[in-house]
């Protein structure tokens, strides 16, 4: 394949014995086909159609300063197969088309503006501004069950994704809010990312909307909806999570978006103080989690506690994986509807040893491969399953030694025929270190970063450069792979540096994105095409339900007209792979059936929170879980008659002579700290020894305090927690003590000993160890030690010690509540305060200018040290005298060309401007609080 100068390339292959074929591709990224405009060739099947060259003038791309590894070819990718002209031809058809030309009747009812779902005229218009003019026929039908739209029956349903499910949910939800004042509602999902993602779409939904334009357009002959006094007109939307530095209460939110956790804990504290009432609907996205194996178990208890109030509670609950959806409707009480539409179009394809086959094959090789092994024994599978399957086509052999294994080489061929192209692409990796390597060798393999549309060059190096700006330095793979407009994703790295990577893709700089299999749930990323690297993720074969979730990233409405899944099979795992992809959705069960101490969880939360408070109200209660309704507990009388004497013994609740079982205090606060009962006991412990003897003239114990105590999955590095244990001051070594730990264990660990986990005690014990090792990296982010030199420290990724901290600021708050409750108040007080500086990551002295946006950790310290020690100074300052102190920030000084310098410098004024901004509005705070006192 040759590069000439210029836009347009043409690239000549070799497909059979005399024959060859001419491709026209072209390195124009981030400019896709105007939707609507006519499509050149196949849409679906043989290589992705290059965009027409655009009449523009280009100028020279930006200088990026290469000095990587040399270049690669991608394979070319040949059609093959009698079927393919035919098949092109089809595919140039819209779908449903017919021959007549009769002209399609119109349903007025797609309209949002339709009297029947009476939404508010500003509603309407938002969302016509956020591209939603009108709904799917699907939508429609679905909202028009029986009682939904007037909050009277509850829903269960399934979409594929990319299919519109979630603006079903929105509609009632947002109906629900707006037409009693007082009313709340809750939508809860499964990550922090599609939390944060959320609340920004909707409040852009409800932005202008006020309870009395509410009423405009409203008909006349709908009494009493929408009757809204003038207060309190705007509705806030506010997301929980843990880490969160918003500590919004129940009457702070109208929408509160939440994780599991948060919900349930937000529920648990209304029903405690009578609040719930004002609770009128309840949204439950990726409703098929409820069986998941850590977590599911929230949203069984959570929906639990909802049915059983006297007050009505519209729970709606979606997924794009349900397979026994009746048991879920026959839990929940709710109508149900189930569609397979998408907007767009998803073809599959199954790519083993070089050869590309439909999916909607898979079945007939199956068969094959059946017959093989039945008709001849000594005949393998791996070498002759596809012997009368025809492929559509063909990725030719790579002379390169790097990419002679065949699956990686069909992964950057897959990759870079969608990229030149200028199409997005996800692959889809089975760990966070493949994912690096694939991002490497597929920017290889992509032409010149010199031979792209300038506008794409520049934007590439934007993103370089708030990649830089960022005080965790810059990833050197992101450094190597951006250029080419590749990059990889996943949690070893931080918030802030997916977030850009994320929005660089959307806009079209970077086009192509190696992933974990977290993506595929954890937020909206649609590509043109996805590529799953292999078959596993981690050393597990994928499920079915995962596997369907990383398709449907193919293809979205407005932004490609065909998506594509290409799944890379290696030998070994060919049968696996042709019985995965025609495998039916696993049924959903209940996640309270896995672990015991589920149940104990949710017997002391219903009596805690007096919901039940008898054993006849107790079986009641759990006669409406769905791990009664599934009958897949068997012996749950047992369970529940163990566990009641287990809470009894522990001290969590007690049984008086009515037979009424009553929460204690400690009982209470372990369910307000929203722990579980064996991680509440542990916690109970650990505050008692403090309050003993807690190591004041230092920091490290307020610290380990701090620190969760459920299981984070990082293993402890025993030569660096020796040479961290040999750093410790005096203070530092007298905690160490007082929690047991002995400088004689860490030394044998280090040398190679095992630990031993086999008693209750040894198991305590090692958790401690763990809690200490954990908390060492917290008191090296308290003492503003970057992040990513923590990581290095440490020997962990970036995103993991991020993860950390901010898991590590969610349960602070648990143990302060836990404290609170307990009338420890003096130790309360003492850990908010250390609170604060694990948010802020920072010192106590700068605590009061963490509190500004964009001013945290080190940069709080660049300015302090600047003479802006406090809100005041920086909110009577000009943002022209903020911008050198913005620039001596910057982790990386590197030297720039008079041009980005002044780009820089425009970039820093605005984020400066924000600054003073949110400095002036705490510093009115604050004068109005000195006024009150007086």
């Amino acid at each position: 394949m040759s590069f000439q100068k210029g836009l347009l390339h043409e690239t000549t292959v070799s497909t059979r014995p005399g024959q060859q074929v001419t491709y026209h591709t072209t390195t124009v990224a981030g400019h896709k086909r105007p939707h609507g405009e006519p499509v050149d060739g196949p849409a679906r099947i043989g290589p992705i159609q290059a965009e027409p060259q655009r009449p523009a003038q280009f100028e020279r791309p930006p200088r990026f300063d290469h000095h990587g590894p040399p270049r690669l070819q991608a394979s070319a990718i040949v059609p093959d197969g009698p079927s393919l002209a035919a098949s092109r031809a089809a595919s140039s058809l819209p779908q449903g088309s017919a021959s007549g030309s009769q002209r399609p009747l119109i349903d007025h009812a797609l309209q949002l503006s339709h009297p029947r779902y009476a939404l508010p005229e500003q509603l309407v218009q938002n969302f016509r501004e956020l591209g939603i003019a009108e709904i799917y026929p699907w939508q429609k039908q679905c909202l028009m069950g029986p009682g939904l739209l007037k909050g009277e029956k509850n829903l269960v349903y399934s979409a594929p994704t990319g299919g519109g499910k979630s603006l079903v949910a929105d509609i009632i939800m947002l109906k629900r809010v707006l037409e009693d004042r007082n009313a709340k509602a809750l939508l809860v999902l499964p990550y922090i990312a599609l939390v944060q993602e959320k609340v920004r779409w909707l409040r852009n939904l409800v932005q202008g909307i006020s309870r009395e334009q509410a009423e405009d357009g409203i008909p006349a002959s709908t009494p009493g909806l929408w009757r809204r006094r003038a207060d309190k007109n705007n509705i806030r939307v506010v997301g929980f999570f843990g880490g969160g530095k918003i500590r919004a209460t129940w009457a702070d939110f109208d929408i509160g978006v939440c994780t599991f956790e948060k919900a349930n804990t937000l529920i648990n504290g209304a029903m405690m103080d009578a609040s719930i009432s004002t609770l009128k609907a309840v949204v439950m996205d990726e409703l098929h989690m409820v069986d998941d194996d850590h977590r599911g178990y929230l949203m069984e208890l959570m929906a639990t506690k909802l049915i059983s109030l006297e007050h009505k509670v519209q729970i709606v609950g979606m997924s794009a994986t349900l397979s026994n959806i009746g048991i879920l409707a026959k839990w929940l009480n709710a109508h149900t509807y189930i569609t397979t539409y998408r907007p767009i179009p998803l073809d599959e394809f199954l790519v083993y040893e070089g050869n590309v086959y439909p999916a909607s094959g898979t079945k007939a090789l199956l068969k094959t491969a059946t017959q093989l092994n039945k008709d001849d024994k000594d005949i393998s599978l791996a070498t002759q399953p596809f012997q009368h399957i025809q492929p559509e086509r063909v990725i030719d052999p790579n002379p390169s030694k790097e990419l002679q294994e065949p699956v990686l080489n069909a992964v950057v061929a897959l990759a870079v025929e969608t990229a030149l192209a200028g199409h997005g692409a996800l692959v889809f990796c089975s760990s966070r270190h493949g994912c690096e390597a694939d991002a490497r060798i597929i920017s290889r393999a992509l032409p010149d970063v010199h031979k792209v549309a300038h506008d794409v060059a520049a934007a590439r190096l934007d993103l370089l450069g708030d990649l830089r700006s960022l005080p965790t330095d810059l990833d050197p793979t992101l450094e190597q792979t951006i250029p080419f407009g590749v990059a990889f994703h996943h949690a070893g790295l931080t918030t802030e540096e997916r977030d850009l990577i994320a929005d660089a893709y959307d806009r079209g700089a970077i086009k192509v994105i190696a992933a974990t299999c977290s993506l595929a749930a954890g937020i909206n990323l649609p590509a043109r095409r996805v590529i799953l690297h292999n078959a596993r993720m981690g050393r597990d074969l994928v499920g079915p339900s995962m596997l369907r979730q990383m398709r449907g990233r193919a293809g979205r409405k407005g932004k490609d007209e065909v998506g594509e899944a290409y799944l890379c099979c290696r030998k070994n795992d060919l049968q696996d792979v042709v019985g995965l992809m025609d495998a039916e959705l696993p049924k959903v069960t209940s996640g309270l059936a896995t672990d015991k101490q589920r149940i104990q969880r949710a017997l002391l939360e219903i009596i805690c929170i007096r919901l039940a408070n008898s054993k006849d109200a107790i079986y009641e209660y759990l006669a409406s879980t769905l791990l009664n309704i599934s009958g897949s507990c068997p012996d749950l009388t047992e369970h529940v008659e163990t566990s009641l004497s287990s809470l009894v013994e522990m001290g969590f609740i007690t049984l008086d002579r009515n037979e009424t079982y009553n929460p204690t205090q400690l009982g209470s606060a372990i369910v307000t700290s929203a722990l579980d009962p064996e991680d509440g006991a542990f916690v109970y412990r650990e505050i008692q020894r403090a309050l003993k003897a807690f190591v004041l003239d230092g920091e490290l114990h307020v610290l380990y305090t701090f620190t969760p105590v459920h299981d984070f999955s990082i293993a402890i590095n025993w030569q660096i927690f020796r040479r961290q244990m040999e750093s410790l001051d005096e203070s530092e070594l007298r905690v160490m003590t007082l929690l047991g730990l002995k400088p004689s264990v860490v030394n044998r660990m280090a040398q190679g000993a095992v630990f031993r986990e086999a008693t209750a005690e040894e198991k305590e014990l090692a958790r401690i160890y763990n809690r200490f090792y954990l908390a060492l990296q917290l008191r090296d982010l308290c003492h503003e030690m970057p992040l990513h030199t923590v990581a290095r420290k440490y020997e962990m990724p970036r995103g993991t010690i991020q993860t950390l901290a901010q898991t590590c600021q969610g349960f602070a708050a648990g143990v302060i509540k836990f404290c609170e409750q307990m009338g420890h108040g003096a130790m309360a007080a003492i850990l908010d305060h250390f609170s604060d500086r694990l948010r802020a990551g920072a010192r106590a002295d700068l605590l009061a200018l963490a509190r500004i946006t964009f001013i945290k950790s080190r940069t709080a310290r660049v300015f302090y040290d600047n003479g802006f020690r406090s809100v005041a100074s920086i909110a009577n300052a000009d943002p022209r005298e903020l911008v050198p102190i913005l620039m001596q920030a910057r982790p990386n000084k590197i030297r720039l060309k008079s041009k980005d310098e002044e780009n820089l410098e425009a970039k820093l004024l605005v984020k400066a401007t924000v600054i003073t901004e949110s400095a002036n509005r705490l510093w009115q705070m604050e004068m109005l609080q000195e006024l009150d006192v007086e």
